[in-house]
């Protein structure tokens, strides 16, 4: 089966970031440890084929995208764990490198294929999602059924993101339907639109939970278009989120445009988290948003975390952090048109022409330099 192994490697603690050169450089020489390789000796010889990789280096490590054919999850990850290892001790300039973190990321339609292929009653579950959590779940005493402690691996993946409530800063409580004022201990059951304030935490420590993966797979999605020079619709590899865009741009969905997308998902998220949020900035940024509560509700839903309270607590966020929700209309088939300036302007709407999409509603809304317009694109 396929498994793309995510790997985070740090440079040492206390090193000044690296420069543009030494960034470079650090690319150059992973590039070339995995260039010369093209099979690993996993656990008791089971020989594990390097199919492909993408190297991304930042001014503190590299993440790494390995994709290995491998007869089993764990294989895979102790033998690119094993071939990262040695190909960082190989080299001088990063021998003092460490592994921040070494896991199997299985893509659903990779996956899927595999499921499909597997027959009788040991077979893995039909759902990739179903089957990931399955894989990832820690072992536990003996006795529990499978050999695996499901209920431990929720709690603390509810424990994590309770945790990761208070990063959401641009957000209070009352954002989330809870309601404000002395009220705000009162239980579900004394108002029926009002969301326990454990719920609203829940479900902001899952939007903080769940941008680290949006933010790590469209990278990933921008690195197969760019390998492939292709755009969504003509791509042949397999991509977690570009392709559940509009259809009707699909040609126009090229690398170029996957980069601007995730500088845009990365900028609007960074204002969640430093407290400066104040409105949706473009056409982009309610995408990227629905991006982003889709895949919370994905996490909670995989760790069976998505009550009716937490849900509604995620509609609450919705409800008040998009003014409208006219872009819903860019997926309607039957509204073809509503991107053109006369048809938006005839309803009333902000124009939704792809070529808008990252210009700002107005003069007070933020978008980030490297996803803005260029300025005759603006002028055209």
């Amino acid at each position: 089966m396929t498994y793309v192994v995510t790997v985070d490697t740090c440079i040492p603690e206390g090193t000044p970031e690296m420069d543009p050169l030494q960034r470079a450089g650090a690319v150059a020489l992973i590039e070339d440890g995995f260039g010369s390789v093209r099979a690993v000796e996993g656990p008791d010889g089971v020989e594990v084929d390097l199919l492909d990789t993408i190297v991304a280096v930042h001014p503190g490590g590299a993440l790494l995208k390995v994709f290995v054919d491998a007869p089993a999850l764990e294989v895979a990850e102790e033998s690119v764990q094993a071939l990262v290892d040695e190909l960082l001790e190989r080299s001088e300039l990063l021998a003092d490198w460490t592994i921040e973190r070494c896991e199997v990321e299985l893509h659903q339609d990779l996956a899927r294929e595999s499921l499909d292929a597997a027959e009788g009653p040991d077979a893995p579950p039909d759902d990739p999602a179903a089957r990931k959590a399955r894989h990832t779940d820690g072992p536990t005493a003996e006795g529990t059924e499978g050999g695996y402690d499901a209920e431990a691996k929720v709690a603390a993946v509810r424990s994590r993101m309770l945790g990761l409530a208070d990063e959401l800063r641009s957000f209070p409580p009352v954002m989330f339907g809870v309601i404000d004022g002395e009220d705000d201990e009162r239980e579900s059951g004394d108002d029926e639109f009002a969301v326990p304030p454990e719920s609203a935490r829940l479900a902001a420590g899952a939007l903080v939970y769940a941008t680290d993966i949006l933010v790590d797979e469209l990278f990933e999605d921008v690195q197969i278009l760019t390998q492939e020079e292709a755009s969504v619709a003509e791509c042949e590899g397999p991509l977690w989120h570009l392709e559940r865009l509009p259809d009707r741009y699909a040609l126009q969905y090229d690398a170029r445009f996957a980069r601007r997308f995730l500088v845009t998902v990365i900028a609007m998220t960074t204002r969640f988290t430093d407290g400066s949020f104040e409105r949706l900035s473009c056409v982009a940024e309610e995408l990227a948003l629905r991006f982003l509560l889709s895949q919370a509700t994905m996490a909670l839903e995989l760790y069976e975390l998505l009550d009716d309270d937490v849900s509604s607590a995620l509609d609450a966020l919705a409800d008040n952090v998009y003014e409208d929700m006219d872009h819903e209309w860019l997926y309607d088939d039957s509204m073809d048109g509503i991107d053109e300036a006369s048809e938006s302007a005839a309803l009333g709407v902000a124009p939704m022409a792809f070529n808008s999409w990252f210009t700002p509603f107005n003069e007070g809304r933020y978008v980030h330099p490297s996803a803005s317009d260029e300025p005759e694109a603006a002028v055209q």
